[in-house]
């Protein structure tokens, strides 16, 4: 398999932000082939839906055999599904594919606060959760699918937990709706030999452009199981997906505008074994010399410790980094990043490539390993996601050092 197959099952979103146009956007940014069902389409922009159309369900079914039929697909993601007809015919054609790659995303309510699901949609979910590998609700989804209360990390647990044995799949709790300023997604696995809670925690992203946050993650999810990573590999590159996207956001309309997937290209490496070329550091014999060059050559510079270190952005997101020679060997160095850095090294190990230095977490956040080709020249494989161009250092936009 040369590129995923991702259908999407979903929503049409007028104003770009979430829906297909979200789905679109994040699977063909993780390098995989999106195709669509659109189940309805709303006229919607950053303020809310103004009207919301479905489409009929054998024209929606229409969509999906027509995919199958030609393309073939590796991956489902399931959004806004438009009516209970529709949901009971996809849970019937999705019951005929049942080593599929499933991820559904529960929608109900917009970010704006619109419907998008009514009480016999809703109800029609219990089909879809029981066939999907992993359900998405966030926090108010999982409070009307368990009807408990979710105010606080216990109760979130029992809910969670109680979702994932009724429905004997996996849950994964989105936590962007709780309060505070970490978010905690959690996990819920239902087959007895994986870990029944697996939680990630990160500072949460000080915006309001967050249109579209959970067809992204879904998206993104659906298209990391296609490449065959595991279910928490493929939840956590989406959630880092996902976050990169929000730091990205264009700044679009007047309410919660839509995020930034176009910009995320070279953040997360496509496969385990393929490092991707994003970063190169070269030695700088004058420092203020040097960081006068790449500002002048149209660089946008992105960290600044002078007179060691500084870092620089290019156009669709290839960074450059400038180091005192006394900080460094003296030669550049060629930065690629992996799937998986430790997978990775064990593999070139087995091909008989030795290396410098073995995997090692990094102060600033990355993580490392170093070997020279044949020419002497310095390598360096790492693993580094948000932290390559958003460091907590970063410099503000406005800046007088940006």
């Amino acid at each position: 398999m040369s590129v995923p197959r991702i259908l999407i099952v979903a929503g049409s979103d007028s104003g770009g932000g979430a829906g297909i146009q979200a789905d679109i956007k994040t699977v063909t940014m993780l390098g995989g082939h999106a195709m669509t069902a659109v189940t309805a389409i709303t006229a919607q922009n950053t303020r809310g839906v103004q009207a919301v159309h479905a489409i009929p369900t054998d024209m929606v079914m229409a969509q999906i055999d027509s995919v199958i039929d030609d393309i073939g697909v590796d991956a489902i993601k399931i959004g806004m599904i438009g009516s209970a007809r529709t949901a009971h015919a996809l849970a019937d054609k999705l019951a005929a594919l049942p080593d599929m790659p499933i991820v559904f995303d529960p929608v109900m309510v917009a970010t704006s606060g619109a419907a998008l699901a009514d009480t016999p949609t809703i109800a029609a979910f219990e089909r879809l959760m029981a066939l999907a590998t992993l359900t998405t609700p966030n926090l108010p989804e999982l409070e009307a699918l368990t009807d408990r209360g979710v105010a606080t990390r216990a109760a979130q647990v029992k809910a969670g937990a109680a979702l994932a044995e009724r429905c004997g799949r996996a849950v994964l709790v989105k936590g962007g709706h709780g309060d505070g300023h970490t978010i905690t997604d959690r996990l819920f696995n239902a087959h007895p030999d994986l870990p029944p809670l697996v939680e990630w925690s990160d500072p949460r992203i000080d915006t309001d452009q967050t249109h579209g946050t959970g067809c992204t993650l879904s998206s993104a999810v659906a298209t990391e199981l296609a490449k065959d990573w595991s279910l928490a590999d493929a939840i956590d590159r989406g959630r880092s997906f996902v976050r990169l996207a929000l730091r990205e956001a264009p700044g679009l309309g007047a309410a919660s505008g839509p995020m930034g997937q176009q910009s995320v290209r070279l953040d997360l490496g496509q496969t385990r074994w393929s490092p991707m070329l994003n970063q190169v550091t070269v030695p700088a014999d004058d420092f203020a010399a040097s960081e006068h060059f790449y500002r002048l050559l149209g660089l946008k510079q992105i960290v600044r410790t002078p007179p060691r270190y500084a870092r620089f952005e290019s156009e669709g997101g290839a960074t450059l980094s400038i180091e005192a020679r006394g900080e460094m060997a003296g030669e550049p160095v060629v930065y690629l990043e992996c799937g998986d850095l430790d997978v990775t090294v064990e593999t070139l190990k087995l091909l008989g490539l030795k290396f410098d230095s073995d995997p090692t977490d990094q102060k600033w956040g990355w993580r490392e390993a170093r070997l020279c080709d044949p020419a002497g020249n310095m390598v360096c494989l790492y693993q580094a996601g948000e932290m390559r161009r958003y460091p907590p250092w970063r410099l503000a936009e406005g800046d007088p050092d940006a």
